[in-house]
């Protein structure tokens, strides 16, 4: 089942969701319009499950084309859902653009109940009655912000819902928010692959998503910003469940505008950590800028797979030696990114759709080689001719000597985690980084591990 939250901007419809959802999803802050996309959750309420819609406030006439998309996508939601909550502003009063809300939501005869939120105080209660102009019957009095007449609401909201399973569903997506309380958040896990889309504003993330989901699912604008939550995007394809997280385009915080825009881009930083593989996507008739290479470097320090996107390819491509310019493009690449040199790169077009899916076969052969590993013999051999090859540097008067290596058995509850290869030394200091690179250079040679970070652990050990 589905349920979805909508009124105009400012009247508290995200803080409803984070609240009702039970954790903080949606970015809530005083000025209006910040939510654009939709954005979806999840929820159980006493074993019934649902799915809980997040939309951009709806507006009227004179409405800009990116405002047209946030109401198309708004009234796309509630097309979509079995049951509509239509928030209300209670200290703002009965407002002309309810009343046209009103009618857009009544024309759907779906059923509706009305929230009349930011009623903070029990004494406040009476502002509600002038919302029964509306002509809904289900009127209920509630604050997003102290939870006040949420449990009330979860209630209803149950008593809506048809009798469903009594547990976690099979994938264990489900979060429950069962009598949460002010300040109780709790953490949902996410069973899907998760695929961060990050790069800079305005390289086509959002475009890209629609292309990979052959739908119109991310809203998108020539303005640079229009993304500024962490989107959601649930997908299955052959059989394999994904998540796609589209990002706010990070920026140098030097140019942030707002603070909206500084929070956006933290939450697009914190979503790269949650990730299990991120796309990084570049403009490719731009080329790589500087904060291509930090957003990069935020990647690689988050030891992340990775597959880099060159987008925009139909503004590059030409009509003669196309294959030529394409491996110019991907060279230049590599280049300017070569501390990330394990990411494979990846030519394409949002805009027309042209090797987007190479994004998926990529991801697919990620994860075949995250399964890969190198027996201890073949190892061992490799890095002691490698040490014999090319000595290590000194370090004050010492030299790294090598007496054993292995690679572990890795995160069995990552599907894309690095491979870890321990060296067992004298001396785990004197592993400087430029003879690090080398030795992960000869263990790619035994195996390639495309897409991944090879992680170095060095344990101390006598000679004897």
């Amino acid at each position: 089942m589905n349920i979805a939250i909508v009124g105009r901007p400012n009247v508290g419809k995200s803080a409803l969701f984070n609240r009702i959802a039970g954790r903080r999803i949606a970015i809530v802050h005083g000025q209006p319009g910040i939510t654009r996309d939709r954005i979806s959750a999840k929820c159980e309420i006493d074993g019934k499950t649902f799915r809980l819609w997040d939309t951009g406030g709806i507006v009227g006439a004179g409405e800009t084309q990116l405002t047209g998309d946030v109401r198309a996508s708004a009234e796309l939601a509630m097309k979509e859902s079995d049951l509509i909550l239509f928030v209300v502003d209670g200290q703002d009063g009965l407002n002309p653009m309810d009343r046209e809300l009103a009618r857009l939501v009544r024309k759907l005869h779906k059923p509706v109940l009305l929230l009349v939120n930011k009623i903070d105080d029990p004494k406040h209660q009476p502002r509600a009655d002038e919302f029964s102009a509306l002509g809904f019957g289900n009127v209920f009095p509630v604050s997003a912000a102290h939870g006040l007449g949420v449990e009330t609401l979860n209630d209803e909201i149950a008593r809506l819902l048809p009798v469903g399973e009594r547990s976690i569903d099979k994938v264990g997506a489900i979060h429950r928010v069962v009598r949460q309380t002010a300040g109780d958040w709790g953490q949902s896990p996410l069973p899907q692959l998760k695929i961060a889309i990050a790069g800079r504003p305005n390289a086509g993330k959002s475009s890209l998503i629609n292309a990979l989901l052959h739908d119109r699912r991310a809203i998108v604008s020539e303005f640079p910003g229009t993304t500024r939550d962490a989107v959601d995007i649930e997908y299955e394809r052959e059989g394999k469940r994904y998540l796609f997280i589209d990002t706010a385009g990070i920026r140098a915080r030097s140019k942030h505008s707002s603070s909206v825009e500084v929070f956006s881009v933290m939450r697009a930083e914190k979503t790269i950590t949650r990730a299990d593989i991120c796309v990084l996507v570049i403009d490719a008739a731009e080329g790589i800028k500087a904060q291509d290479r930090r957003i990069a470097a935020l990647i690689q320090k988050a030891r992340k797979a990775c597959v880099i996107a060159l987008n925009k390819w139909d503004l590059v491509r030409t009509n003669r030696k196309q294959r030529q310019t394409m491996e110019d493009a991907i060279a230049n690449a590599r280049a300017e990114l070569f501390f990330i040199d394990y990411a494979p790169v990846l030519v394409t077009s949002a805009l027309t759709g042209e090797h987007a899916d190479r994004i998926f076969k990529m991801i697919e052969r990620i994860r075949r080689a995250a399964r890969a590993h190198i027996g201890t013999g073949k190892l061992n051999r490799a890095l002691r001719a490698a040490f014999a090859a090319n000595p290590p540097p000194m370090v004050k008067g010492k030299r790294l000597k090598l007496f054993y290596a292995t690679q572990s058995g890795g995160d069995q509850l990552r599907e894309f985690a690095p491979p870890e290869i321990v060296l067992f030394v004298n001396s785990p200091h004197l592993l400087t980084q430029p003879f690090a690179r080398f030795l992960e250079a000869r263990i790619r040679e035994l195996e390639p591990y495309p897409g991944l970070p090879i992680l170095l652990t060095c344990r101390a050990r006598s000679e004897r």
